[in-house]
C-alpha cells in the first residue's frame, strides 16, 4: 500500500535534509574541520562574534562553544587575543589558514549549486521555494503553539 502524500512528502522532506546533512559533513571534512567547527569559523569570519550569544543561536552550551573554538586555535583556524575594553572577554580573529577553508568551502559549494540546483528549472526552483517558505511557516507556528 503506498503511503498517504503527506507520509510520502515528509519521507522525502527527510531524505533531502538527510542529503543536505552529509554535504555539509563532507565539505567540512575537505577543509579539514567538523560541521561544528565549520559553523564556528563561520561565525567568527562574521562582525562582532560573542561565543555566549552563538551559543544561545543555535541552543548549545557554551562550554561546547568554548571547546570547538580551542579546537579550532589549535588547528590554526582561528587566533584569540584579549579584549581591549574588557579584559575579561576574548576577541577572535579567523586565521589565514582559516579563510583558506572557508574559502575552499564556499567555492565547493558554489560548484555543487553549479552542478545541482543550477540544473533544475526556474520554474521548479519558484515551486519549491514557494512550498518549502511556506512549509517553514506553518512548521514554527505549530512548534510556537506547543
Amino acid at each position: 500500500m503506498q503511503p498517504d502524500p503527506a507520509h510520502r512528502a515528509i519521507s522525502s522532506l527527510q531524505r533531502l535534509s538527510e542529503a543536505f546533512s552529509t554535504r555539509r559533513q563532507q565539505l567540512a571534512a575537505e577543509a579539514g574541520l567538523t560541521e561544528a567547527q565549520w559553523r564556528v569559523l563561520e561565525e567568527v569570519s562574521g562582525e562582532d562574534f560573542l561565543p555566549s550569544m552563538f551559543a544561545r543561536q543555535r541552543a548549545i552550551t557554551a562550554a561546547a562553544v568554548s571547546r570547538t573554538l580551542r579546537q579550532l586555535s589549535d588547528l590554526g583556524f582561528v587566533k584569540s587575543t584579549i579584549g581591549t575594553s574588557d579584559g575579561r572577554q576574548r576577541r577572535y580573529q579567523v586565521t589565514a589558514k582559516g579563510q583558506r577553508a572557508m574559502k575552499k568551502i564556499h567555492q565547493a559549494r558554489e560548484h555543487a549549486v553549479g552542478a545541482v540546483w543550477i540544473t533544475l528549472s526556474s520554474k521548479d526552483l519558484t515551486a519549491f521555494t514557494r512550498l518549502s517558505e511556506h512549509l517553514a511557516e506553518h512548521l514554527e507556528q505549530y512548534a510556537a503553539q506547543r
